[in-house]
């Protein structure tokens, strides 16, 4: 059976959807904080304005991300051009290099966005959000979509990444987002065995604090032990802080307005 470039699309999808499904049931039953606890109409509302946000992004930037990223693929393909190529690597040793290889890519551009001032304006629409929650991995500005889908170009070329280990570790990173986005929390002995591996909820909670010093830690996006090779993983079990009395959000980005639609959109024009 042939590969069509729409199938990896489409299982990333289903499996997105079963995983926001999934993950909005959990929240509901055992939700980490209670912000939400009685408040169904504005859990909803922020459900809505994050998925609408993400919606947005994929709709302005899909079909022009893939066509890039496709085009790129095939010309690394037939040039032989990339690490992949260069050392020959096939079967699972391919995948054993190439997905760490990207997902460093990945930590270094996260770690960017929080040191470069004209980044922060953007990937501040992410963390302005006061109730983070699975919906809040959706919320991001378009801005922030098209740098990361231009930039990615000359990784997949360097790597010599193929669509289909583009489309895999996309799948696998977006449900470990979506997990760790979400407002839960893992049994104690699995967390600690999980964050050996793959970034936990009660790794990125910190990150998404309104303490500076603890918003600038925790980069990794999918496998966590970059932030332990590169000195920025921080704990709350390390400054003795209650993690369930985290507050989530960016001092001066609360307000009725700026939480819109439109406040998010036009969220890197403030001051």
């Amino acid at each position: 059976m042939n590969w069509h470039p729409s199938d990896p699309a489409t299982l990333k999808s289903a499996l997105a959807l079963g995983g926001l499904v999934l993950l909005l049931l959990w929240e509901s039953l055992a939700p980490y904080q209670g912000f939400f606890i009685g408040r169904g109409r504005a859990r909803t509302l922020h459900a809505t304005r994050n998925i609408a946000l993400g919606l947005i992004n994929t709709v302005c930037t899909a079909a022009a991300a893939a066509t890039l990223w496709t085009a790129t693929t095939a010309w690394a393909a037939h040039h032989e051009f990339g690490v992949m190529h260069w050392f020959g690597l096939q079967g699972a040793w391919r995948w054993l290099v190439i997905l760490p290889l990207f997902d460093v890519w990945m930590y270094w551009w996260h770690r960017a966005n929080h040191r470069l001032p004209w980044l922060w304006r953007l990937h501040r629409v992410h963390h302005s959000d006061p109730h983070m929650d699975v919906t809040t991995a959706q919320r991001f500005h378009l801005g922030e979509i098209v740098l990361s889908s231009l930039l990615r170009m000359p990784v997949l070329a360097l790597l010599g990444m193929t669509l289909v280990e583009l489309a895999v570790y996309e799948t696998l990173m977006f449900a470990v987002v979506q997990l760790h986005h979400a407002n839960v929390a893992l049994p104690p002995a699995l967390e600690r065995l999980a964050r050996g591996i793959i970034v936990t909820p009660a790794l990125h909670k910190v990150h998404h604090s309104r303490v500076r010093a603890e918003t600038d830690s925790n980069y990794a996006s999918l496998f966590a032990w970059w932030d332990l090779l590169f000195g920025s993983r921080r704990t709350r079990a390390v400054t003795g802080a209650d993690p369930h009395a985290i507050s989530f959000g960016l001092d001066g980005f609360d307000t009725p307005e700026q939480q819109r639609l439109r406040g998010l959109i036009c969220m890197p024009l403030d001051s």
